[in-house]
């Protein structure tokens, strides 16, 4: 697999829309590149949309049932628990989405996509299950859509 973009919007320490494209502009010739930056300013989180796109997962959240994480005032269902991946929505917004194209072994070009929403797109909302989403970019063609379970 060789990862052509990152993008992702409303993830943690990441605010706005970003995009990191290794097809064009600085990263397009170069073989090795280091992620660098101050503490909070989102080294991690770029690794975590990428998890988050291909896998539905986040490697540095910790495994086990996790604790429910609020504001004491706050209604018990609106909570998340540490360990659930829609964690990483950044607070104070209704929405977010990780994204990451790439090539597959059959050298065609896929879209991974994982996003999440709070009901009626209200920032107080109830979060909502993450969709994931997996696309052919070339045809178009959604080849997954939905968590499945394959054997």
């Amino acid at each position: 697999m060789r990862i052509l973009a990152i993008r992702g919007k409303n993830l943690a320490s990441l605010a706005e829309p970003f995009e990191i494209s290794f097809c064009s502009g600085p990263l397009a010739p170069v073989g090795l590149f280091a992620i660098t930056g101050q503490t909070g300013a989102g080294k991690s989180t770029i690794l975590d949309a990428l998890c988050l796109a291909l896998y539905d997962k986040i490697p540095r959240l910790p495994d086990g049932h996790g604790i429910a994480v609020g504001h004491k005032d706050e209604d018990e269902n609106l909570r998340v628990a540490t360990t659930d991946v829609r964690s990483i929505l950044r607070k104070g917004t209704s929405n977010g989405f990780a994204e990451v194209d790439f090539v597959g072994k059959d050298k065609q070009q896929y879209r991974a996509r994982w996003e999440v929403t709070k009901a009626r797109g209200k920032v107080d909302g109830r979060l909502q299950s993450q969709e994931v989403k997996l696309t052919n970019i070339t045809t178009g063609q959604i080849i997954g859509q939905g968590k499945k379970k394959y054997a």
